[in-house]
C-alpha cells in the first residue's frame, strides 16, 4: 500500500467520523459534497460512451433531495419522482433531440448518485438530538453508547462494517487471493470477497451485542451479511460502469485511490438496506 493511499484514506476516515459525530447539517453538507463530486465523475463516465445526459439538472435536483431528506426524511421519497419528471421535462424540450440512453442515464444518475445516498442522511437523522448550531450534536460522554442517538450508532456501525469488508477483502485478496471473482473486476478474488463479508459479519455481531439488540447473534449476522454483500455489489457495479466507459478509475481526486466513486461505491447500496433493516425489522423483534 502506497503512502499516498494510506494518508488519503486516513484523512477521508477522519472527515467522515467528524461529520458523523456532529450529525445534522454537518453530515448533510459532507454528503452534498460527496454526491456532487461523485455525480460529476458518473456523468464523465456516461459521456465517455457517447451519451448526453441532463447532468446539470440532475446535479441540482440531487442536492435538493439531500436537503429535503434532512428537513423531512419522508418527503425525500416524494422528491424522487418529481425530480425524475423534471429531468425528463428538461430533456424533452432541449434543442437536441434526446435519446432513450440520455433519459435512462440521467435517471440512473439521480437514483444511484442522489436518491440512494440520501438514505445516509435519513439514517443519521434517526432519533436526532441537537445541542449545537446547524442541528449538530456533541455528547457529554461518548463512551456511553446506549445514551447516544440511534442514528449515530447505526451509521457508525455501518461505516465500521464497510471498512472491515473493504480492508479484509483488500489484504486477503492481495496476498492470498487466487480465484477470480468476476471478469468485471479482474483483481477481485473469491477469497477476498468471502473474507470481506466475514469481516463485516464479525463487526456487525460485535456491534449488535454491544448495542444490546434483540437476538444480537442473528441480527448481527443478518446485518453483517447485508452490508458485506451490498458493499461488494456496489463495488462491482461501479467497476462495470468504468469497464463500459473504458477507464481504470472514475477520477483522480483522491491520491492513491482514484475518484470519489472509486471510494464511495461500497456505500451506495448499503444505506437503504440498513435503514429499513433498523426501522422495519428490528422493531418487530421481541425485546
Amino acid at each position: 500500500m502506497s503512502w499516498s493511499r494510506l494518508i488519503s484514506g486516513i484523512i477521508a476516515i477522519a472527515l467522515a467520523l467528524s461529520a458523523t459525530l456532529l450529525g445534522g447539517w454537518y453530515f448533510t453538507l459532507m454528503f452534498c459534497a460527496i454526491v456532487y463530486l461523485g455525480q460529476l465523475e458518473y456523468f464523465d463516465l456516461v459521456r465517455a460512451t457517447g451519451i448526453a445526459p441532463a447532468a446539470k439538472t440532475t446535479l441540482v435536483v440531487s442536492q435538493l433531495l439531500l436537503i429535503v431528506a434532512t428537513l423531512s426524511p419522508n418527503l425525500a421519497d416524494v422528491v424522487m419522482p418529481v425530480a425524475g419528471t423534471f429531468i425528463c421535462f428538461y430533456l424533452l424540450f432541449q434543442p437536441k433531440l434526446a435519446t432513450i440512453a440520455d433519459i435512462s442515464t440521467s435517471i440512473l444518475g439521480l437514483f444511484y448518485g442522489g436518491y440512494l445516498p440520501s438514505y445516509w442522511v435519513r439514517m443519521r437523522s434517526l432519533d436526532a438530538v441537537s445541542n449545537l448550531p446547524l442541528g449538530g450534536y456533541w455528547a457529554e460522554n461518548w463512551t456511553n453508547l446506549q445514551a447516544l442517538p440511534q442514528g449515530f450508532k447505526v451509521t457508525l456501525l455501518t461505516f465500521l462494517c464497510i471498512w472491515a469488508a473493504d480492508i479484509g477483502a483488500y489484504f486477503i485478496g492481495k496476498f492470498f487471493g487466487k480465484t477470480r471473482l468476476s471478469d468485471i473486476s479482474p483483481k477481485k478474488t473469491v477469497e477476498g470477497a468471502v473474507f470481506g463479508v466475514f469481516g463485516s459479519v464479525v463487526v456487525a455481531i460485535t456491534g449488535a451485542w454491544y448495542l444490546d439488540w434483540s437476538s444480537w447473534q442473528w441480527t448481527g449476522l443478518a446485518l453483517g451479511l447485508i452490508i458485506g454483500i451490498a458493499s461488494l455489489l456496489g463495488d462491482l457495479t461501479e467497476s462495470m460502469m468504468k469497464r463500459d466507459a473504458g477507464v481504470k478509475d472514475s477520477g483522480q481526486l483522491i491520491p492513491g485511490h482514484g475518484g470519489i466513486l472509486d471510494r464511495a461505491d461500497s456505500y451506495v447500496f448499503t444505506a437503504p438496506l440498513v435503514y429499513y433493516f433498523v426501522t422495519l425489522l428490528l422493531p418487530l423483534l421481541p425485546t
